[in-house]
């Protein structure tokens, strides 16, 4: 994370779905991030987030990094039956 609310998105122009597809990467483009995680107990409880693709402007360690992710509800942290419920995606749609 850069900020409470902004992650490292990608350093190149693309990235690749949760269906295996390259998105072109641009600002406002609505994506939804998951990252594998697990809770204290040791059980699957990932991590799940939705926000909008934004240049990254930083200039200091994160400099090389071109895309990043403005959280727009912050990171929901999901049980392990509700996490069937989401994949990773990154919408097609700009905003």
């Amino acid at each position: 994370m850069v900020d409470r609310d902004l992650v490292l998105l990608s350093a190149t122009d693309t990235v690749v779905d949760s269906d295996g597809a390259v998105v072109g990467l641009e600002v406002g483009l609505t994506v939804h991030l998951y990252m594998p995680d697990v809770d204290e107990t040791g059980q699957v409880d990932p991590l799940v987030a939705s926000g909008r693709v934004e240049r990254n402007t930083a200039r200091d360690w994160s400099a090389h990094v071109r895309w990043c992710c403005r959280i727009d509800e912050g990171v929901l942290r999901l049980s392990k039956a509700d996490s069937s419920r989401y994949s990773t995606t990154v919408s097609r749609r700009a905003i």
